[in-house]
């Protein structure tokens, strides 16, 4: 008889983000040594956990310890002070917007970040070098098209195990169309969100079309914790600052891209736009990351150059930010002659320890991968995804990238022919679009 299922809320409980908190402290400079002591004399672990919940609940008191702790930290944060990163957005050169490009570079941005996003699916959150050992026991080391189960040994996956959600819908064998991501699905609540409140939409607006379109428990780690804080009525212009650890990690940067879209040659509109969603649930870097790709994104769409492409994104990064610097080291790498596998040691040894969704490690090793592929479609979303982290994630925005630069009916058929032109989703309206249908409403909105 099967054990009754108990539910283990991920991204939620005191005791699984105290861990984050210290992280997160030490990484802006704050001091919470003292908070770290109490914790662990208690029992707890100072280590952040890979996952979203630990698989046994906390006693009541060690729960009540949790909060107290973090509640100590809360207050050590939020007097840190912080950039004004809408005036350093306001106070850059305007750009000219000429013409608006062409159906298919629409349909090559929608297209290559499906593409990108899916070649990911199947090895998020799983190590570098989990992915290489795939890939060369099956003999298809380095990789050059969709992951595959097939001649993959047993005891390979059983050490590094294809994404459960995933290994269902994503390898080879079984893709049919686009499955359902957040990383998709986001994208789609821009689009409607610019379709229901036009081009001056605001941070409100956004909670407005979460709590409409996104049940709590499709969204994750800073999503889920502004999700609660609305929940308990607080302002959205609140909600991204209180009892969030994880107001850095990359989900701002994946919701980012359709400001880029719609902004065609105008990256400062595009990164104000994508501030302005990325501030219900982020600050600092990951403000900045969603303003970087949103930017890259709007230089995409106008330019064949990824030297220009880049350059767009690094303009709106504070220079003297983590995510600026990692960035502009990994094109440094990409850039060089290094082996690439070496510039991933590189990379990895300049952002150690930070966790496999944080913006400034998944950023810089987009940029690694644009760099190094000069912005060709194939080599771009392949180099990036064999670097692991959040692969999904950073592989659909190089690949919107890219999809963007080279328009659709460039993007070799490997890619595109599995996905069939059709995207899934659970958002209420929006089950098995077509992405032709989605190119046509957004290059409407530019």
């Amino acid at each position: 008889m099967s054990e009754p299922f108990a539910l283990r809320l991920t991204w939620a409980q005191p005791e699984d983000l105290v861990a984050h908190f210290f992280s997160q402290s030490q990484f802006e400079g704050v001091d919470v040594d003292d908070q770290i002591a109490t914790w662990v004399n208690a029992g707890g672990s100072a280590a952040a956990p890979m996952a979203g919940a630990t698989p046994i609940p906390a006693t009541a008191p060690m729960r009540a310890l949790a909060r107290r702790v973090i509640g100590e930290i809360e207050a050590k944060l939020a007097a840190n002070p912080e950039l004004d990163y809408e005036a350093f957005l306001n106070a850059l050169p305007d750009s000219q917007t000429g013409t608006t490009p062409d159906f298919n570079t629409f349909h090559g941005a929608w297209l290559g970040r499906a593409a990108g996003c899916l070649l990911g699916k199947p090895v998020e959150k799983t190590q570098r070098d989990g992915i290489r050992a795939i890939l060369q026991s099956s003999a298809r080391w380095p990789l050059t098209e969709y992951f595959t189960g097939v001649g993959v040994p047993h005891e390979v996956l059983e050490q590094h195990p294809w994404n459960k959600q995933s290994k269902v819908n994503c390898l080879q064998e079984n893709i049919d169309g686009m499955a359902e991501d957040d990383d998709m699905n986001y994208p789609l609540i821009a689009l409607l969100t610019l379709e229901t409140y036009g081009r001056n939409f605001n941070t409100h607006h956004i909670a407005d079309q979460w709590l409409k379109l996104l049940p709590a428990g499709r969204v994750y780690t800073a999503e889920r914790v502004v999700y609660r804080n609305l929940l308990e009525g607080t302002s959205p212009s609140e909600v991204g600052a209180i009892a969030n650890p994880f107001k850095e990690w990359i989900g701002a940067l994946i919701r980012a891209d359709v400001y880029g879209w719609v902004n065609p040659g105008n990256p400062k509109r595009a990164a104000q736009m994508a501030y302005r969603d990325a501030y219900l649930s982020h600050r600092r870097n990951g403000l900045y990351g969603a303003a970087m790709s949103a930017a890259m994104n709007s230089v995409a769409m106008v330019s064949k150059d990824i030297n220009e492409v880049i350059d767009a994104g690094m303009a709106v990064l504070p220079p003297d930010s983590a995510i600026y610097k990692a960035c502009a080291f990994a094109r440094e790498l990409g850039n060089s002659d290094i082996d690439y596998e070496l510039a991933l040691d590189a990379l990895y040894a300049h952002v150690d320890g930070m966790h496999w969704v944080h913006t400034v490690n998944n950023a810089a090793l987009g940029v690694l991968g644009l760099s190094r592929s000069k912005g060709e479609f194939s080599k771009a979303i392949t180099l990036t995804v064999m670097g692991g982290w959040d692969t999904d994630s950073i592989g659909a925005t190089v690949g919107s990238i890219c999809g963007a630069m080279l328009g659709a009916e460039k993007i070799d058929p490997q890619w595109s022919a599995p996905i069939d032109n059709r995207l899934a989703s659970s958002i209420p309206g929006c089950n098995q679009l077509l992405l032709t249908d989605l190119a046509a409403r957004t290059r409407a909105l530019a």
